[in-house]
């Protein structure tokens, strides 16, 4: 416990998944967590009133990553209420079970929009934020295996994932050039059990138990992860124990890349 105390956080995509893993675990470490969706404000809402009853510091904020104009406001937002951010984690993301015949411009730009726009606009905004309140500050965003490998069926999810763990090491060596004490890395899950996950499942017509068990053979541990198997990496990387390491990518898939 206590590993972030002192810390403000801001996770997007943050109500429900993997975000919502990265919100609660950092809370009970510590941390002051902003919690953002673009959607889901109830669930938002709820998860933090839900860590404030816990005895942590939650605010639920809404962002659509996509919009610059939002992102200065929110972030804004955040200065004025806590004075300073020390961890972005860059969560929020969507997913499209297609092959590139099948995938539509407007498709395309909708999801780069979201998981590859909405991380340099969230990396941009933060590292302008973190690098004036002179503390460790930490940037964390959650790409996949898929930036390391290719599905046939996630073209653009492919391609916006890649775009998230290059402009990640563009980002630390430029934070590391300027000497800002501001650190960035990428972390990879492979298959979790989220509702993207519930979605691929429908994009493959399969039943929901069907595609968990198909998914789950692919990785040598036996089975997919669960949320809180990616907030325990990204609290590495948010923590100060990871003061030496920048431009790293982070890999947590039962295997599934091993091989």
């Amino acid at each position: 416990m206590g590993r972030l105390e002192g810390k403000v956080a801001m996770v997007t995509g943050g109500a429900t998944g993997i975000g919502k893993a990265h919100a609660q675990l950092f809370a009970k470490e510590g941390a002051k967590v902003i919690i953002t969706t673009r959607k889901k404000v109830a669930e938002g809402t709820a998860l933090a009133e839900s860590i404030k009853k816990e005895g942590g510091e939650a605010t639920f904020i809404q962002l659509d990553v996509s919009q610059e104009g939002r992102w200065k406001e929110v972030t804004n937002e955040v200065i004025k209420k806590y004075g300073k951010l020390n961890i972005l984690v860059n969560n929020a993301g969507i997913s499209l079970g297609k092959t590139i015949e099948e995938t539509t411009l407007d498709e395309w730009n909708f999801l780069m929009g979201i998981n590859s726009t909405g991380v340099f606009l969230g990396c941009k905004c933060a590292i302008g934020a973190m690098k004036k309140n002179g503390e460790p500050c930490s940037i964390v965003n959650i790409s996949s295996v898929d930036a390391m490998i290719g599905e046939p069926e996630l073209a653009a999810y492919c391609a916006s994932k890649g775009a998230v763990r290059s402009l990640t090491k563009s980002a630390a060596l430029h934070c590391a050039a300027e000497g800002y004490n501001i650190r960035v890395n990428s972390v990879h899950p492979g298959y979790i059990h989220t509702e993207l996950t519930e979605k691929e499942a429908q994009d493959s017509g399969l039943p929901t138990e069907q595609y968990l068990e198909k998914v789950g053979k692919m990785h040598p541990i036996g089975h997919i992860g669960e949320p809180i198997d990616i907030a325990y990496v990204s609290l590495y990387l948010a923590s100060d124990e990871s003061r030496w390491v920048t431009g790293s990518e982070f890999v947590a898939d039962g295997g599934y890349i091993a091989r």
